[in-house]
This record gives C-alpha cells, structure tokens and sequence, in this order.
C-alpha cells in the first residue's frame, strides 16, 4: 500500500470519529467546499474556526490542488488567522459523514456538488471570485486576496449570525 492511500485511508477512519466526538459535544460542523480547497475554502474554513471553538470546521475541494495557496495563508496571517498548517483535502472522504451546514463558495463547487450519503442539515452557496486567478504582480495578486478575504469575512460574519448563532 502507498503512503498516499494509507493516508487516506486513515484519514478517512479519523474523519468519523472527530463527527462522533463534535455530536457528542454539541458542536455544530461545517464543511466548506471550493473546487482546489486552497483559497476560498480554506479562508472561510480559518474564519468560521476562529468566530467560535465550537464549531467543527471542514474544508474540501472537488479537484483538491498540492497546497494551499501562499498568498491565502499570508493575507490571513495578516489578520491573526493562521491557516499555514492547512492541507487540501478530497470532498470525497467527508461523502458519508453528517454535517449541520455544507456550504459551497464557488460556482464550480455548487454546481459539482456531490450527494451526501450523511445527513446534511442545510445545504448553501456564497460564491466568491477565484483570487487565485489574479494576475499582474506579487502586490496586484495581494490585492485580490484581500479583497475575496474581506468578502468571505463579512459574508460569513453574517452566516455564522443568522445560521449558528441563532441556533442555540
């Protein structure tokens, strides 16, 4: 067996478990998709986590890419979030899982979006522009990611609000 499928496959048994724990705890989860779970997704993943410990906070991509994006994790260290230990995931492993909130924030990921075989609680889109598209220079590219960073921010200020908030 690979590392790659041993990884896999252990992520794939611990992903049940840490559901289990979250259940029995009462925290409510959430899954964030995007289609390379490297920007987007896991921006909104780093904001949501830092609103409140108890979420259980998830991101995935439909084509996962190697990394997240260096400029994502550097324009949320800006704001005190640190997503660097963050790593792109398969929404393909979380296909069986529960979750309270499933939520899309690119066009690409709503319309691609898989069936869940777990129970999910409400299923939303917020799409945001790819800031990994940016083009020019280094200091154009920050521009954009900040720019996406401050929308996801108030977009799922305002979620966590009306959705989680109200909730307990």
């Amino acid at each position: 067996m690979t590392h790659n499928r041993r990884t896999l496959l252990l992520s794939a048994l611990t992903v049940p478990l840490s559901r289990l724990a979250a259940a029995a705890a009462g925290k409510t989860t959430v899954l964030v998709l995007c289609t390379g779970n490297s920007a987007r997704s896991q921006m909104t993943h780093g904001f949501l986590q830092s609103l409140d410990p108890k979420l259980e906070v998830f991101s995935a991509g439909t084509n996962p890419a190697p990394r997240v994006n260096p400029f994502a994790v550097q324009v949320m260290k800006e704001i005190g979030i640190d997503i660097s230990h963050h790593t792109p995931k398969h929404v393909r492993q979380y296909l069986g899982q529960s979750f309270d909130f499933v939520v899309t924030v690119c066009d690409d990921a709503d319309k691609n979006c898989p069936n869940f075989s777990g129970k999910v609680g409400k299923r939303l889109h917020i799409g945001f522009p790819d800031p990994a598209r940016a083009t020019g220079a280094d200091a154009e590219k920050l521009a954009v990611f900040r720019k996406v960073r401050d929308d996801i921010r108030a977009q799922f200020q305002s979620f966590y609000a009306t959705h989680i908030q109200g909730r307990k």
